[in-house]
């Protein structure tokens, strides 16, 4: 009874979560007066296009283009930053640490609109608005405090024997890191890239105010600017999203068990 009712409630809180992305889904299927209907029509009647509007009027792919260059760079300059400064904090016995890492979490939790300004100003002055570099460097200096807190965590644990290990053999620190530490450290290391991939991908309000061309703008921006003078295209809108959205659940779910241990045990048993 117990199990039933556990699992009756995970399919509850599942499903009610849910509700938002399979509302979209249905409406991009939905022609232009099943949209409009009232009362409204919950079953679609599976027309091609809206999909078809996004892509070829609306030029999404060039948007998840951008997106995928900015959220990949985003992922990848910050681990390899954040690997090398977790790995100093955890193992160096620095007296400031702790309050690095206190530090480093307040300011993944600060606001951005706070510093919307300074960022805004510092690339104007570098030549750096409507550019990858631009967005890319904003996008670090969300990313970098949460990801060194979360990978410093998993470096703690992980057991010195085998490091110890590694320079008896002859290895030296950097040698340790590569083929010691990040392997060992792997589900925490895929976990931390994971949630900045996700971050670069979905924000919106640095997008919006650094990168002004459609050149260059990425998905939440380019969407957000669909709506005409005096339309709103819905159809297209929620087309768009579920386009945007089925890479993070493909992904998501393809690596959905290292994402899970790298969340739950945060190191591995020694």
């Amino acid at each position: 009874m117990k199990k039933i009712s556990f699992l009756s409630g995970v399919l509850l809180i599942g499903g009610f979560s849910l509700l938002p992305f399979l509302w979209f889904l249905t409406t991009s299927w939905k022609s232009a007066t099943e949209i409009s209907a009232i009362p409204p029509v919950l079953w679609p009647g599976f027309h091609w296009e809206h999909y078809h509007a996004a892509l070829a009027q609306h030029g999404l792919l060039r948007y998840v283009a951008n997106s995928a260059i900015v959220a990949g760079l985003t992922t990848i300059i910050s681990i390899v930053i954040a690997s090398l400064t977790a790995y100093a904090l955890a193992r160096f016995k620095l007296r400031w640490a702790r309050y690095y890492l206190l530090l480093l979490l307040m300011l993944s939790m600060f606001p951005q609109i706070a510093i919307a300004g300074p960022v805004w100003r510092l690339l104007s002055a570098l030549g750096w608005l409507n550019s990858y570099y631009g967005i890319i460097a904003a996008y670090i200096s969300l990313s970098l405090p949460f990801a060194i807190w979360v990978l410093t965590t998993f470096f703690i644990e992980l057991p010195y024997d085998i490091e110890e290990a590694a320079l008896i053999d002859g290895c030296n620190r950097w040698q340790v890191l590569l083929w010691v530490v990040i392997p060992v450290a792997a589900p925490g290391v895929f976990t931390a890239s994971i949630l900045v991939f996700i971050h670069a991908w979905n924000e919106f309000f640095f997008a919006l105010i650094i990168l002004t061309s459609p050149a260059v703008q990425t998905l939440p921006v380019g969407i957000a600017l669909f709506p005409g003078e005096y339309t709103m295209p819905w159809g297209e809108i929620a087309a768009a999203s579920t386009i945007a959205t089925l890479p993070l659940i493909a992904l998501t779910l393809i690596f959905q068990r290292r994402i899970v241990q790298g969340l739950s045990a945060g190191a591995v048993k020694g």
